[in-house]
Parts: structure tokens; sequence; C-alpha cells
């Protein structure tokens, strides 16, 4: 029974061939495609606007150079709730509780951050490895504490995406398998404990969308660092 909870979290496979592909495709089908028409449907309109306010949200502190990304940073978080969304289904895989899926985003986007500092403005780039005013004795040790702190921003990113919605799909399990468990004997309990499933599944949907929005966050923070 242990060993059965964390099978939700293996990649599906299909004749030997995974369909981790078809998970990370299947999301973008489900959105409509922008009219040229000039009056829209709801539905549309509703898209379009809450596009915009992330986008406008997520640029306002960067300068012009950070507003190249956009788009990128935009489709990355659309595509990020879309996934975790869907994997709150039943009978559904979620990719992003892999840490090599979300570490895949994670390092060439950190990484892009990085080699855009240190193109345009290497002196402001390297200045953040040493705070000022720092006492002179300090200086080597800060400097490697600032380097590492740097590098383990990726891997921070990747794990804190992963271990959020791994933890709450297994708690889901776990209370949803106590629920069959108790139906029988304590119904009263059942259903109690069933009400608990019910919060924690609402509780769910936000750190899916929260989650996605953090990801996107730190990325336009660490963009904001470099341009």
């Amino acid at each position: 029974m242990a060993m059965s909870f964390f099978d939700q979290f293996a990649s599906p496979s299909f004749l030997g061939i995974p369909l981790i592909a078809i998970a990370i495709a299947l999301p973008w089908v489900l959105y409509p495609a922008p009219s040229a028409r000039w009056v829209n449907n709801r539905l549309l309109t509703l898209q379009s606007w809450l596009i915009n306010r992330f986008t406008n949200q997520l640029m306002m502190p960067l300068n012009l150079g950070g507003h190249k990304w956009a788009l990128l940073l935009t489709s990355l978080m659309v595509f990020l709730i879309t996934i975790n969304m869907l994997g709150l289904l039943p009978y559904t895989f979620t990719p992003t509780t892999q840490l090599s899926l979300n570490m895949a985003f994670a390092v060439p986007l950190w990484l892009a951050t990085v080699l855009i500092g240190m193109r345009n403005q290497p002196t402001v780039a390297l200045g953040h490895l040493l705070p000022e005013g720092t006492p002179i004795p300090l200086i080597p040790v800060l400097i490697i504490i600032e380097t590492i702190s740097l590098f383990i921003r990726p891997l921070a990113l990747g794990v804190r995406l992963t271990a959020n919605l791994t933890a709450g799909h297994l708690l889901i399990q776990l209370i949803a398998t106590a629920v069959f468990v108790l139906l029988p004997m304590m119904p009263t309990v059942a259903i109690l404990t069933a009400s608990v499933l019910f919060l924690l599944t609402l509780l769910e949907v936000a750190v899916a969308m929260i989650q996605a929005y953090v990801f996107v966050l730190l990325l336009s923070l660490y963009l904001q660092e470099n341009v």
C-alpha cells in the first residue's frame, strides 16, 4: 500500500513509449485561438483580460529591456497553471511533479537571466556577490556564500514546485483512502473526513495556481536584477 501511493507520480507509457509528451502538449489544445473579429465571445474576452492583467503586473517593475520576456513568461505561467489544474482531475498525470521537468524549465531560464546580466552590465551583476559596506575580513566568505546562493536559485525553483504539488497529491490520496476505509465502519467520521478532503482539494486548487505564479514571479525578479 505504501508503494502504491507513489505510483501516481510514475510517468505513464503505452507500448514502451512515454506519454509525458502528450501530457505536456495537451493543455494548449484547451485554449481557444484568438479571433480576428472585433467582437469576441465571453470566453475569449475573459482570457485576453486575464492574460493582459497578468502581463502588466509582471512587467511593471522591469525596464524596457525586460519587456522582451513578456511573451515567454506569460506563456510559461499559463502552461504551468493549466498542467497543475489538470493534474487535480482523477486518473490524470501531472508532469510538474517530476523534478526533471521543472529543472528543465528553471535552469535554462535562470541561466539566461545571469548571462544577460553578465553581458549587459557585468560590474553590477558581479556586484551582487558582495554587499556594499562589507568588512574586509568577511569579503571572501560572503563572496562564497553569495555564489552558492546564486547557483541554488534554479534548484530552489524546481524543488519548490515539485515538493508542493507532490505533497498535495499525496495528502489528497491518503485522506481519500481513509474515507473509503472508514465509510463501512464509522460513517460519521468518514463524512467528516470527506469534508476535510473537499477543503483540501480547494486548497490544492489555490496551491496549483499560486505555485505557477511564484515560479514565474521569481524568474521575473531574477531578470530584474540583470536588465
